[in-house]
Formats: C-alpha cells, structure tokens, sequence
C-alpha cells in the first residue's frame, strides 16, 4: 500500500527491534516489526486496575459534565455522553503514575524503543454506551509530528473490549511508511481510505495492546449498554521533539510532572 507521506516525514527508515528482549517473544518483535503492534496478554492485576478505574473515572465524569456546558457539546474531537478523553491522570493520580512507571512498560520501552524513554503522554478514553460513531483511522504521529517520529502507544483496556463494543483495530505493515499525511474530519483526522486488510484486537481487562505511533488504527462504535474504558500511555525516546509550526522552533516535550524518564541507560527509574 502506497499512500502520501506527511510533509515533515522526508528521510523515515523503519527500524527494526531486535533482542535480546525482556518482556515480549520473537514472535511479538516479529508483528511489531512487520504488522506495527500486537496483543500483550494478562500482564495487568485486576486489583491494579481497579485502583485506575477508580482514580480515572472521577476525572472522566468531570469531563463529560464540562461537555455538556459547551457548544454542540462537544470540543474538538471529544463529544460528551459519546466519547470523553481525561488527559494527565498522572498528575493527579498516584496509582497511574506508579502504573506509568512499572517495570512492564520501562521493559516494553527497551526491547521496542531503546534504553533511554520516558513517557510523553497519557489519557483515558472513554467511548459511552450505545455511541454510533466511530474514531477514525489515523496515526498518533499525525496529531503532532514527533522527532523521531517512531515512538511507542500501549493502549490498556480497563474493561474487556470487544468488535462490539469499540475495540481498536490496526493496519498492518504501513507504519514502515513513517508518518502519512493526515486530514481533518468531524470526527478527528484521518489518513486511510482503503481499508482492505484491517485488523481488530479484541482484548481483555489485563492484556495491553501495543502499537507504534505510525501504526493506523481506530475503534469502532460501541454498540452495547455497557461503558468502554481504556487508559493509554505514550512513550518517547528520551530527547523527542515536538516539531511546532512553520516559523517556529521545535518544541521539546519536558514537563516533569507527566513526562518523566522510565528507563535511563537501561536502567529503571
């Protein structure tokens, strides 16, 4: 598949993760590489979780409540009593920052990343019971181009997510592409019209699914009575930009309070 590259993707060469790896099997570096993620199974307690839940929803209902006293009720691409985005639980939760910096993702960090990472953002996604729309394809990498542009999108289900109600789908192989370009829907932005070979990752509460920010991918609908939760954290390599707009300088993503170093020289932190 051969689509149009982002303006500022102009010299992007895929790199390769190769072990000796800590966490994942040659066979999950073997879709990492080809396909651009894959399904990290039962690596998260319930009892973990939990203490997310009840840190995160408190957040999100203050969200929806904020939607519902805007125009449209809706801002940006969050639309309340469908799908709320609460942005930076860690700073406002001790169980998500400690969460942020376990030794699951500093070691999903090393064998996908490299060494040196440190997280770069994090927000829970809620999409609401019997929401008909779906979150368009696009990349992580086409919201704000980041320098090097391949960093890492794990993508927790706080409850079992199914095709029925709204669980990601990925497509595979174009990551190697790096990033594409992207335009602007009602919906959010978007990069693929042909959608031939897609894939969707059912997951359940305690299984992480794990992609790169040039994989495409979306959820669906949520066509049942019950809420779909989902936390996500984002992980950079440690000296990551954000490349601003035309005219101005690039801008380096170091706020301590919510990205903070991971792994440093392989080490934990």
């Amino acid at each position: 598949m051969r689509l149009e590259r982002h303006e500022k993707n102009t010299n992007f060469a895929w790199r390769d993760s190769k072990g000796p790896f800590r966490i994942i099997t040659e066979s999950q570096a073997n879709s990492w590489n080809q396909d651009g993620g894959f399904l990290l199974e039962q690596v998260i307690s319930q009892s973990t979780l939990d203490k997310l839940i009840e840190d995160v929803d408190p957040m999100e209902a203050k969200t929806n409540e904020f939607l519902r006293t805007v125009k449209n009720k809706r801002q940006f691409i969050a639309r309340a009593d469908e799908v709320t985005f609460a942005l930076h639980v860690v700073k406002h939760s001790k169980s998500a920052r400690q969460f942020a910096k376990s030794k699951l993702f500093a070691d999903l960090c090393f064998d996908l990343l490299g060494p040196d990472c440190r997280l770069y953002w994090d927000q829970a996604v809620y999409k609401k019971p019997h929401c008909p729309e779906e979150f368009p394809w696009h990349q992580d990498n086409g919201y704000n181009f980041v320098a090097p542009q391949d960093y890492l999108t794990c993508w927790v289900p706080l409850v079992d997510t199914t095709i029925d109600n709204g669980c990601a789908w990925i497509m595979p192989g174009v990551h190697r592409q790096g990033t594409l370009r992207h335009w602007h829907t009602d919906l959010g932005y978007e990069c693929l019209t042909e959608t031939s070979g897609a894939q969707p990752i059912e997951a359940k509460a305690g299984d992480v699914v794990v992609f790169s920010s040039l994989t495409p991918h979306r959820t669906g609908p949520n066509h049942t009575a019950g809420e779909r939760k989902s936390y996500i954290l984002q992980y950079a390599h440690d000296r990551a930009v954000m490349l601003g707009k035309e005219g101005e300088d690039s801008t380096l993503q170091d706020d301590p309070d919510r990205q903070f170093a991971v792994i440093q020289a392989g080490k934990y932190v």
